[in-house]
């Protein structure tokens, strides 16, 4: 039989355990030869025991029986424990390579991919593949050698009558087959919907606040509950449609026995059996439907593992950002150059860019205005490469970006966004975040250049608090704070600001501008900005509208010619420009 080629892939994981594998294949070995053991005790102890004058040794009677129970008990341990070992390495090993792939896609992949549904890959799918792997192993092997000794040892018994209980086998796959592909669908359909609750409890966790001042907890609880409705009605279809072959198991076999023991009877009455051969047949006969439900119920896991399969290796085979380049040897001087570049996002037509010309000196700061969907955040967001170009070429110190790893780029740059995001660490770890060994003045020190000083002292253990999910401990100007001093500590040639200061009061914006100025000296600077109020002494304003650089120059000089920085400017503060 053709295995699946997600199966495969799966399986191929256990190559490198090959050797642990092979103790369990030992255990499973044994414990299928334990099998026809019991009933041949039966055999001697009804023959020899029970009929006439014993002929049997009392103390081999229990010697015999608990030989059997422990020899299965020690062999079923190894087989369980070895598996165990496997399949929990295994798992964190995929874990571990859905995280690693998580952090190596490009920006674009959260255009079609929500948070939940990563979740749900890494952390529910990934065991559903463990599951499949090693149910089906142990069933296929364990329970096939069982089925095999057993029907060994009623083949030696009792040929004539084993031959009524193979035709449970055909009847079996039979079942199996026409059930295991409504069941895989069933499984894809499941998955999808479990997929959407992940990403609906994500979501609620994340937008707590929101929810509850705009009163949405019913709106988001009906979400909740029509996806669970749908989860629950998915599980009772898969569950009817895996427990629908059991019985149907058991009847062919309930059947099959039936028949057996009117020839056994039969049989009896002329005398080519005895009472020892007929229950010893009966009991080995009885003991083959459990291995024979055990991989009847294996289309169950099978189908649900093949259908995470899927959705994982389709994670897993995520095209990853590009790894080559050349490693900077030396800190950057600065310069950036824009020529000609257009850009249009993965799987759009229209160019969010277009012909964008632009050359930024070392130490230079440039703010880029205009009205939201102008392209400011796209064109900057070009800079550290989270989007490579369409036409075009960024050159940084005269060299394409394209041509530099992005580890090494990306070491150039310094970033505080508008959306500040925080971890749920320490102070300390937060400010030196991505350093491998921090240093505790430098972080002192960009903690002070922040007007940090007074927040770290009001807190519990000072540098060492953590500060929650998200920084949910602290407050909208102190989290931003944290992102201006994380960006303070790693001393970048190159800075990108993205309405920095927007989330502070008007004396935090004060002392943290300061701190700014001091920053972006000799550094080349580049500040997307709402309030133009925050960018009148930038050395160059860049004014985007439609995709397309439509004015730049400095503060007044756009004021000057009247046009469309102009325009912003009469939209923000009204009355007269200036002359």
């Amino acid at each position: 039989m053709k295995l699946p080629p997600h199966f495969r892939r799966a399986l191929s994981m256990f190559h490198p355990y090959r050797g642990r594998l092979a103790l369990a294949l030992i255990g499973m070995l044994f414990t299928a030869a334990t099998e026809p053991m019991f009933p041949a005790v039966m055999k001697q102890l009804l023959d020899r025991g029970f009929i006439g004058k014993p002929t049997l040794q009392l103390w081999m009677v229990p010697v015999a029986v608990i030989g059997i129970f422990v020899l299965r008990g020690m062999s079923t341990f190894l087989t369980n424990y070895m598996m165990t070992w496997v399949t929990s390495t295994l798992l964190n090993e995929m874990r571990g390579k859905i995280f690693s792939r998580v952090l190596a896609v490009p920006s674009s992949f959260y255009a079609n991919s929500t948070v939940g549904k990563v979740i749900n890959s890494m952390m529910f799918e990934t065991q559903m593949i463990i599951d499949m792997v090693r149910n089906v192993l142990t069933s296929a092997i364990r329970d096939t050698l069982t089925v095999t000794m057993l029907l060994g040892f009623l083949f030696w018994l009792n040929w004539k009558l084993t031959f009524i209980a193979l035709v449970l086998l055909p009847l079996t796959a039979t079942v199996i087959r026409i059930t295991g592909k409504r069941v895989r669908k069933l499984n894809r359909d499941y998955l999808e919907v479990n997929a959407e609750l992940t990403r609906v409890i994500e979501e609620t966790g994340r937008g707590q606040a929101v929810i509850k001042i705009f009163g949405a907890q019913h709106y988001e609880l009906d979400r909740f509950q029509q996806r669970a409705s749908a989860l629950r009605r998915f599980t009772m279809r898969m569950n009817i449609s895996t427990a629908a072959m059991v019985p149907v198991t058991q009847l062919m076999a309930a059947t099959a026995v039936a028949i057996v023991i009117v020839i056994a009877l039969v049989q009896s009455s002329r005398g080519e059996s005895t009472v020892g051969d007929f229950v010893s047949f009966i009991t080995a006969m009885l003991m083959l439907l459990t291995p024979l439900k055990h991989l009847a119920e294996m289309a169950g896991p099978m189908q649900r593992g093949l259908a995470a399969s899927e959705a994982v290796y389709a994670l897993l085979d995520t095209e990853p950002e590009r790894t080559g380049g050349r490693t900077l040897e030396k800190r950057a001087v600065g310069r950036l150059e824009f020529r000609d570049v257009s850009f249009a996002y993965p799987g759009h037509k229209e160019f969010a860019l277009t012909d964008i010309r632009l050359s930024i000196a070392p130490g230079e700061t440039v703010a880029f205005v205009g009205m939201s969907g102008g392209g400011k955040s796209t064109l900057v967001s070009l800079v550290p490469n989270f989007y490579s170009v369409t036409e075009g070429d960024i050159l940084l110190d005269g060299e394409p970006i394209e041509n530099i790893s992005l580890k090494s780029l990306r070491a150039q740059m310094a970033m505080v966004s508008q959306n500040v995001v925080l971890f749920d660490d320490t102070v300390a770890a937060n400010i030196a975040y991505g350093d491998s060994n921090p240093d505790p003045e430098r972080i002192e020190a960009a903690a002070r250049a922040a007007y940090l000083e007074d927040v770290i002292r009001a807190l519990p253990q000072g540098m060492q608090t953590r500060i929650g999910d998200n920084g949910n401990r602290l407050s909208g100007g102190q989290r931003q704070r944290m992102a201006i001093a994380r960006a303070i500590y790693k001393d970048a040639p190159i800075l990108i600001l993205d309405e920095a200061t927007s989330a502070l009061d008007t004396e935090s914006e004060r002392a943290v501008q300061s701190a700014l100025e001091v920053l972006m000296r000799g550094r080349t600077t580049l500040v997307i900005a709402h309030r133009l109020s925050t960018i009148e002494r930038a050395d160059r304003i860049v004014v985007l509208a439609g995709g397309k650089i439509v004015e730049e120059g400095s503060h007044q000089e756009l004021l000057e010619r009247n046009g469309a920085y102009a325009g912003l400017y009469h939209l923000q503060y009204g009355g007269e420009i200036p002359a």
